[in-house]
């Protein structure tokens, strides 16, 4: 997994109903872009360090 700040992590749901996690990359703490990553999280603001499983996908967004 490789990601860069802006990017957003998204983390699939386990049960039915319940929606999935979403948070943006602040900073890249890995080598080349892997993890671990600083992220704030979409549903309630606080920031962690992740380590993305295997349930976690990095969406890329073009630069402007």
């Amino acid at each position: 997994m490789r990601a860069v700040i802006g990017d957003k992590i998204v983390v699939r749901s386990h049960h039915v109903g319940e929606p999935d996690r979403e948070a943006l990359i602040l900073d890249v703490e890995g080598v080349e872009g892997g993890p671990p990553y600083r992220v704030r999280w979409g549903d309630d603001g606080h920031e962690s360090v992740f380590f993305p499983g295997p349930d976690a996908a990095v969406e890329h967004y073009p630069v402007a």
